[in-house]
């Protein structure tokens, strides 16, 4: 039983001749009223006499890699050379095999989806001869190799997404020809090197995500010609460096940022708060130090702060509006020595430690200075009532220590 075994997911056109002819072929769970594929489908001879087809797609299709293993036909695409503009196979664990080189006879092709099968083999050099490309998402399989430098040479490709493979080697050069890119996801692989600084000259690319990879050079220099971006992603890569050597500034229309675990030092800088557009930003798990600037609060558009699992040190002093705002989308664990100021009834950021503040008691003729710093938990000693307009205080001992929380009434 073939793939099309009912006439249903089928569409036809009418053309000049006045007969109607096969121009599209859609199956697997796309719509609700989509129709499925037998359980032991494969491709029939009968599809490449389709000389009129203008659109392939079959998901989940072939779903086992063991009963019923399905290869890419190595042959007949030329059938297609003058009709065929869309080709999606997606969600079909059971396709196996390499891409056969003989797509390229596909000269009209304009979008190339090969996502989620069970592909192996390195990504086929003659891909580049689809000149006519506007989508190219080969994502989820299992294609080794490096990325070949003859795909710069597709001019008119907005979307390439070769994520979730096994690439390796370095980035070529030439993929900063392709002008009319609008997003770049080479997110986990094994990929190596540095960030070529010709992907600067992509000033349409929207998105770029390198995530989970073995990439280094040193953030400015990743960074130095990336500034029109909206969504960057360089997390869980080797990079290192420090963020004071960014223009931040010149990122105006960055939109989402994620530093995540590049291996940061240093403080985070001020100029930070000068990307207005930024709507998430995640530095955690990284080596920053140093204080956390308020001015951050000043970004408008920000929904989400991630700067957990650093070593951060200070007091915090978002206002009860940021804390409200952000909710858990503000993360600042996991750095021992950071606290936040403790106010009554206020939301506070979770999984920081109060602050203990710098406090002396007079009482009578005795004195006793309260020391600053964090300190664990202890016996409460004493509960005091209020203090005048100042507000009222929260004792209790550390290691034989005095140590007093105070709250301020007037906030």
């Amino acid at each position: 039983m073939y793939i099309l075994d009912y006439v249903q997911g089928v569409s036809c056109e009418q053309y000049d001749d006045g007969f109607w002819y096969v121009t599209t072929v859609n199956f697997g769970p796309v719509f609700d009223n989509s129709h499925m594929c037998s359980h032991d489908a494969k491709f029939p001879q009968q599809l490449f006499n389709l000389k009129h087809l203008k659109v392939l797609s079959l998901s989940s299709c072939f779903l086992s890699p063991t009963k019923n293993p399905v290869t890419l036909p190595l042959s007949n695409w030329d059938k297609f050379s003058h009709s065929l503009e869309s080709l999606t196979l997606r969600s079909n664990p059971g396709l196996v095999g390499t891409i056969p080189s003989t797509i390229e006879n596909l000269r009209k092709l304009q979008s190339l989806v090969l996502l989620e099968n069970g592909l192996i083999g390195k990504l086929p050099p003659s891909i580049s001869n689809l000149v006519r490309l506007r989508q190219l998402v080969l994502a989820g399989n299992y294609l080794v190799g490096e990325v070949p430098a003859n795909y710069g040479k597709l001019s008119e490709l907005l979307i390439f997404d070769a994520s979730r493979n096994n690439l390796s080697g370095v980035l070529p050069s030439t993929l900063g020809s392709l002008d009319s890119l609008l997003k770049l996801d080479l997110s986990n692989n094994m990929l190596e090197g540095r960030l070529p600084k010709q992907l600067g000259r992509l000033k349409n690319l929207t998105l770029l995500d390198i995530s989970h990879n073995k990439l280094r050079g040193g953030l400015a220099e990743t960074l130095k010609e990336l500034v029109s971006l909206k969504h960057l992603v360089l997390s869980n890569n080797p990079i290192e460096g420090d963020l004071s050597g960014v223009k931040w500034e010149n990122f105006l229309n960055t939109e989402t940022l994620d530093l995540s675990n590049i291996g940061l030092k240093g403080s985070v800088p001020e100029s930070m708060a000068k990307m207005k557009r930024l709507r998430f930003l995640d530095l955690s798990n990284n080596n920053l130090s140093g204080n956390v600037s308020r001015s951050l609060e000043n970004l408008t558009c920000l929904g989400a702060l991630h700067v957990n699992g650093n070593n951060l040190t200070g007091r915090l002093e978002f206002s009860e509006r940021f804390y409200m705002k952000m909710g858990m989308r503000f993360a600042a664990w996991n750095n021992e020595n950071l606290c936040y100021i403790v106010k009554p009834n206020h939301q506070v950021p979770y999984g920081v430690k109060p602050c203990v503040q710098n406090i002396t008691i007079s009482e009578g003729f005795s004195t006793v200075k309260i020391t600053e710093g964090n300190h664990e938990d202890s016996s409460v000693v004493s509960s005091l009532g209020g203090s005048g307009l100042y507000g009222f205080w929260w004792v209790f001992t550390v290691n034989g220590v005095l140590n007093v929380f105070m709250w301020d009434m007037l906030s």
